[in-house]
This record gives C-alpha cells, sequence and structure tokens, in this order.
C-alpha cells in the first residue's frame, strides 16, 4: 500500500541523520517527493497532477519497479523560494530518489540544483524550460510533458495554415509565458500585431481586451494557465468577441473548463493528448480518473501518471538498485512503458518526441466539458532545443 505522508516521522528524522545527504535509501523502498502548486488560483493544476501520479500508484499496486513505495506531497506554493527549501529537506532530510513536478517552469528552474546536487532525480512532469533542454541539460532531469515551445507551436502551425495574416499574443511575464510567445512564431511567418505580457496571477483582462478589439487581429493566442485562463475566456466572450478565432495552450482544458462552462465551447488548443484520443490505455485511465475524483483528466494529469509509469519502469529493469545512479538513468532513457499519448520516446537531452495536436473544446454526453482531438498536427516531433545539449 503506497504510503502518503506531509510530515516526517522521527524513524525517518533518525534515519535521515545517519545517511550522507543524497544518499540512496538501502531499505527496500523507493521515496518520491511530489512537489507541486497545491494552494491558490493555480491549485487545481498541482492537484490534477498529484491525483494523476497517485492514479498509477493505485494501478501499480502502491509499489514502483518492486519496490515498496513512500510518496511524500509537498505544496510549493507557487514560490521558487519556498519551493527550493521544500526541495531541499526532501533530498537532505527525507532521503527521496525521485522528486516529481512542478507545474510552473520558474519553480523547475529554481529547484532543479539542490535536487539534483542532493543525489536525487528529478522528474519534471508539466514545466519544460527551453534552456533545461538544450545548453543547461541536465542527466538527472527527466521531462514526461514537453519542452514548453512545442504547445505553442501546434497553434502557430495552425495559424499559419488558416492563412491568418495577423495574430495578437497573450501571456504572462514569465519564462514559460515568453517561451509560449517563442513557440508560437516558430511555426507561424504571419504578422504578430502585439506581444502583450501581463504579470503572473493577472485576473482583470479589460484592458487588453479592449486593445485586441481595437487591432481587430484574424486571431488571438493566449497562454494563460489557472485561473488567469479562466477569467480570459469568460471576459472574451462576455466582450462578444468570439467571432475573432481563439487559439491557446493551458487555457481551456480540464483544469479550468469546469469554471470556464459554456463560454469555452468551440475554442481551439494545442496539446499532446486529451481524454478521447483514441488508444486503450487512454480510454481506461480517462474512466478510472473520473470514477476516482470525480472530473475529467486534463494533460496534467496524464504527463503525472506517465511519470510514475516511467519511474516503474526503470527501477524494474535496474532490478530495484536505487544506488547505481547511472543505470537508473539509462534505463530512464529508455523509457520502457506504454504511454498513455501513445508513441513516447527520450530525446538525447531527456525531452519527450511525441505526437502533438490540434484539439477543440466540446461537452460531453455526462454534461462536463472537455478537450476533444481534432487533428494530428505534429508526428513524432522534437524540439529544436536537444542540439545545444551536451551530456
Amino acid at each position: 500500500m503506497t504510503k502518503i505522508t506531509a510530515t516526517v516521522t522521527a524513524a525517518m528524522l533518525a534515519m535521515a541523520a545517519a545517511l550522507p545527504a543524497g544518499a540512496a535509501s538501502t531499505d527496500g523502498k523507493v521515496r518520491i517527493g511530489l512537489l507541486y502548486t497545491l494552494s491558490g488560483p493555480a491549485a487545481v493544476l498541482g492537484e490534477q497532477s498529484r491525483d494523476g501520479f497517485l492514479l498509477a500508484m493505485e494501478k501499480l499496486g502502491g509499489s514502483l519497479g518492486g519496490l515498496e513505495a513512500e510518496i511524500i506531497i509537498i505544496d510549493d506554493e507557487q514560490k521558487p523560494d519556498i519551493a527550493v527549501a521544500r526541495a531541499r529537506e526532501l533530498v537532505e532530510r527525507d532521503q527521496v530518489d525521485f522528486v516529481v513536478g512542478p507545474i510552473f517552469s520558474n519553480v523547475l528552474y529554481a529547484i532543479l540544483p539542490p535536487v539534483t546536487q542532493g543525489g536525487a532525480i528529478m522528474v519534471s512532469t508539466n514545466a519544460g524550460t527551453s534552456s533545461l533542454a538544450g545548453a543547461e541539460c541536465n542527466p538527472d532531469l527527466f521531462v514526461t510533458s514537453y519542452q514548453n515551445d512545442q504547445i505553442h507551436e501546434v497553434s502557430g502551425r495552425y495559424a499559419q495554415d488558416q492563412g491568418f495574416e495577423t495574430v495578437v499574443l497573450i501571456a504572462p511575464n514569465y519564462q514559460a509565458g515568453k517561451d509560449a510567445m517563442t513557440g508560437f512564431r516558430h511555426s507561424y511567418s504571419g504578422t504578430v500585431a502585439s506581444e502583450l505580457f501581463v504579470p503572473l496571477g493577472h485576473l482583470d483582462f479589460s484592458a487588453e481586451l479592449a486593445q485586441i478589439a481595437a487591432m481587430q487581429p484574424d486571431a488571438v493566442y493566449a497562454f494563460m494557465p489557472g485561473g488567469m485562463g479562466v477569467n480570459l475566456v469568460r471576459q472574451y466572450r462576455q466582450a462578444g468577441m468570439e467571432s475573432i478565432p481563439f487559439l491557446s495552450a493551458f487555457t481551456v482544458d480540464e483544469s479550468t473548463l469546469p469554471a470556464q462552462g459554456a463560454a469555452a465551447l468551440d475554442f481551439l488548443a494545442g496539446s499532446n493528448w486529451a481524454p478521447d484520443l483514441d488508444t486503450p490505455e487512454t480510454a481506461e485511465f480517462t474512466q478510472s480518473f473520473i470514477a476516482e475524483y470525480g472530473s475529467v483528466p486534463a494533460t496534467f494529469a496524464m504527463q503525472a501518471y506517465d511519470a510514475a509509469m516511467l519511474i516503474d519502469s526503470a527501477i524494474r529493469l535496474t532490478e530495484g538498485r536505487l544506488d547505481d545512479r547511472d543505470a537508473l538513468r539509462a534505463a530512464m532513457k529508455q523509457a520502457d512503458f506504454t504511454s498513455l499519448r501513445g508513441d513516447f520516446s527520450f530525446g538525447d537531452n531527456h525531452f519527450p518526441i511525441q505526437d502533438f495536436y490540434l484539439t477543440k473544446v466540446v461537452q460531453r454526453e455526462d454534461g462536463s466539458y472537455a478537450t476533444s482531438i481534432v487533428e494530428k498536427i505534429f508526428d513524432d516531433y522534437q524540439d529544436n532545443f536537444g542540439g545545444d545539449c551536451q551530456m
């Protein structure tokens, strides 16, 4: 049975004191730290990820690669400084073998040094900054999501194919927001009429929508995760701007749709998966997730589920030898598991090679809202930064 705890027991503290920092556990257990945003407006993203990982643990019977698994769940509060302190506790005090998470790229960038220098392997199930895919790649970092730019390239390619001559881009002012705009431009050669950056946590888009309405672009592209996306979509519809096509990533998905409802209908997005993807594994996962948690899974949940399956496969391949880090890294690189998204392998930078899709918001037969596959945009697509990685 999986042990889930948010605190450290006296026995664990005693064990941590007896081991050097970052040492792999030798008691026949594997320890996993889940580090996600679990409070504040973006909490639903972390909750989806946590729940996806725990659903995989349930399917695996509470073990990973034949070892009993202990799961420690930590809230990073979407604050890099807090995340760093808690990541250090995970590797130095709790002696975790893997840290899984986070949601936001600025948090990943902050916690990666203390996690990997402390001796743990980092598995990012969402954040995937361009620098970490390229020149700053890390042999102890594995990403089960994407390189940030790739999801945004989907909408760029679609806008290009549709012949949209002018587009307005809007995103939060942090690294993932900048990657979003860069990604869109990778596959779009038309005119970007304006790049609108807003602060993280921005909720009133009246000024930005007024600017967009005045420019009358052929389309709008938005990267606005969590509560920001909920408000943007509602206000976009309330402003009567739906005649301007709305393209996005992480703005209309299963984490935001319960709050957006009909306001998001027919809005488009780029993704590496949707809950109606035609694979047996996805059908089972989607049904199980809804039954367990009462909501439709988003990509956040899928990518975390895959992370658990990846770790399970690597430990199994190494026959549970967590102290053999070279063998463990090599086994992780093999990605010897069946991904919910179908095609999946790692490039030399430990970022996925996978398919990408255009999705559309629909209403399911049960009345809930979800994304649905429209068409495949990229096949077995590798990111643009791997060539800069020297590992």
